[in-house]
């Protein structure tokens, strides 16, 4: 029996695409229906279905950027560890509470040969997964967890690889009263303290401190339809105007786009997405990211732990920094 077939999810801003798509669905239908020769049409229609994605693509809104980075078909941290690791042992449990977090994931892996540790945030694909993961947003066990990884890999000269995807960290009571902000300061701390080389990648939604808890590195990367922001625009919105319907006007004040933050020297490198997103193609999206970290991680090999440390350090410093003109 044939696995059912996965339901597309309709984007809004997708709607022409995905009607003058059904368009050369239902022309090829009738034309082998009624033996007809269009393939001239078809190759026109195709062609034009082609540019038309490129076009939407090309001049989203940073409003539409965060509909696509909160695809729910947009590849996982787990996703992006399966295809670009040569073989992966996932590691649980922060030793302290004696749980594990299930929205942050971690472990020791192989990336073209070299040992390093990985770890990220991990949304659900379905509501059920999702409750579960807790929709990626990570308690102070999950923080802790990734300390400790990341702990191993200082202690083993392991590089540090880290997957971004969170709307931020989880605000419930239980995690407060557990030092949710107690354990996101220590790995902010001592993550400018680790000796080996650190790469972290946005690879969806880099949302507030939830991001950071995890996202101190020497390298800054992102995908290109994905968002860093330090509240989501729907918070924003609701904080100033309190309208959370303004949201898309937060969303170009925040300047939350992968174009904003490499304009604004906080982005390394910009990894490009396939035409209609990291989803549409998630081979081609692991292939780049491969690509991207074996060539940062061979760059930082080269630097001693001292300048790597020293290095990271004023990238962080210099973050928000301006002239003001008289």
């Amino acid at each position: 029996m044939a696995p059912p077939e996965r339901k597309s999810i309709l984007l809004s801003f997708e709607k022409p695409l995905v009607e003058l798509e059904a368009r050369i669905a239902q022309i090829r239908e009738l034309a082998e229906e009624n033996d007809v020769d269009v393939s001239i049409q078809l190759t026109q229609l195709e062609a034009r279905a082609t540019h038309l994605r490129q076009e939407i693509f090309s001049n989203l809104t940073p409003a539409q950027r965060l509909q696509v980075a909160r695809h729910p078909r947009r590849p996982s941290t787990l996703d992006y560890i399966q295809a670009i690791t040569d073989e992966w042992i996932e590691l649980h449990g922060d030793r302290g509470s004696g749980k594990d977090d299930p929205a942050l994931v971690g472990g020791v892996g192989r990336l073209d040969g070299q040992p390093v540790v990985i770890l990220g945030h991990q949304k659900g694909r379905d509501t059920r997964d999702n409750v579960v993961r807790n929709f990626g947003m990570a308690s102070p066990g999950g923080y802790r967890k990734a300390m400790r990884l990341m702990r191993h890999a200082d202690r083993f000269s392991m590089p540090i690889i880290t997957f971004i995807d969170t709307p931020g960290a989880y605000p419930g009571y239980e995690a407060e009263e557990m030092g949710q902000g107690e354990a996101i300061a220590f790995n902010l701390r001592e993550m400018f303290g680790l000796k080996v080389p650190i790469v972290c990648t946005i690879i969806g939604e880099g949302g507030s401190g939830g991001a950071l808890g995890i996202g101190v590195g020497d390298r800054l990367l992102m995908f290109e339809h994905s968002v860093y922001t330090v509240a989501s625009p729907e918070a924003c919105a609701a904080i100033l105007w309190n309208d959370a319907g303004r949201s898309g006007e937060a969303a170009e004040a925040l300047k939350i786009t992968s174009w904003d933050l490499k304009q604004l020297g906080i982005l390394d490198e910009l990894l490009p997405e396939p035409v209609g997103g990291a989803h549409a193609n998630p081979i081609e999206a692991a292939d780049s990211l491969k690509q991207a970290l074996v060539r940062q991680l061979v760059e930082l090999a080269q630097l001693t732990p001292a300048v790597r440390q020293q290095q990271r350090y004023q990238k962080y410093r210099q973050i928000g920094v301006f002239a003001e003109a008289a």
